[in-house]
C-alpha cells in the first residue's frame, strides 16, 4: 500500500465515517430510540455470553454441540432484563438525582437490595415461561440457582455501579450495564444450564 493511498484512506474515514457513525450514536442514544437501542445490547450480550459458555462446555467435554436454542432463549431473555434495566435506572436517577459521593453510594445500595433480585426474578421467569416450565418448576429452579447470580452480583457490580453512577449520564446506563456483564452473562448462563444443581434440585423436590 503507498503512502498516498494510506492518507487517502485516513482522510476518508476521518471526513466520512467518524461523523456517520457519530451521528448513529447520537441518535440510538437519543430519547426517542434509548428503549431500543437498550434491549438491542442486552438481547446481543445475553446471547454472546451463552455462546462463549456453550463453547467452553464444549472444550472441556461437558456438552458434545452447541445448543442453538438455548442461545436463542438467553438472548430473548435479554429483551425482558433489558427493558427493566432501562426503565430501572430512569427510575433510580429520578428519585435519586445527582453525582456526589454520598448520593452515589445510596444508589449502589438500592439497586443491589432492590434492583438487582428484580433483574434476576425476571431472568428466570423470562427463561422459564420461553422453556414452557410450570410454577412449580420455576420457583425450584430460582430457590437452587438465584442465589448464586446474587452473590456474585454483590462482588462484581458495587464497584462496577459506582463508576456507573458517578461518571456516566443515565442513557448510557445500561450499555455500561451490558458491557461489564459480558462475563457476568457466561456465569448466567453456567449457572442456568448447571447440569449438577439441576441433579440436586430435583433429589429434593
Amino acid at each position: 500500500m503507498s503512502v498516498g493511498l494510506g492518507i487517502n484512506i485516513v482522510k476518508s474515514i476521518k471526513s466520512f465515517v467518524m461523523p456517520t457513525f457519530g451521528k448513529f450514536i447520537n441518535k440510538a442514544f437519543s430519547d426517542k430510540y434509548l428503549l431500543f437501542t437498550n434491549v438491542g445490547i442486552s438481547i446481543t450480550l445475553s446471547g454472546l455470553g451463552d455462546v462463549l459458555e456453550q463453547h467452553y462446555e464444549m472444550a472441556t467435554d461437558q456438552i458434545e454441540k452447541w445448543d442453538h436454542k438455548r442461545t436463542m432463549n438467553m438472548s430473548l431473555s435479554g429483551t425482558s432484563v433489558g427493558v427493566v434495566c432501562h426503565y430501572w435506572y430512569k427510575y433510580l436517577d429520578k428519585i435519586m438525582p445527582g453525582y456526589t459521593i454520598k448520593m452515589v453510594l445510596k444508589k449502589i445500595v438500592v439497586d443491589q437490595f432492590i434492583g438487582s433480585p428484580i433483574c434476576i426474578s425476571t431472568f428466570f421467569v423470562t427463561i422459564g415461561w420461553l422453556e414452557g416450565s410450570s410454577k412449580q418448576e420455576l420457583m425450584q429452579e430460582m430457590k437452587h440457582k438465584a442465589w448464586k447470580l446474587y452473590v456474585a452480583e454483590w462482588i462484581i457490580w458495587p464497584p462496577a455501579q459506582f463508576i456507573n453512577f458517578y461518571l456516566l449520564p443515565t442513557k448510557f446506563r445500561v450499555l455500561f450495564d451490558n458491557t461489564v456483564s459480558l462475563g457476568y452473562d457466561v456465569y448466567t448462563s453456567h449457572v442456568k444450564h448447571d447440569i449438577q444443581i439441576d441433579k440436586s434440585s430435583k433429589r429434593e423436590s
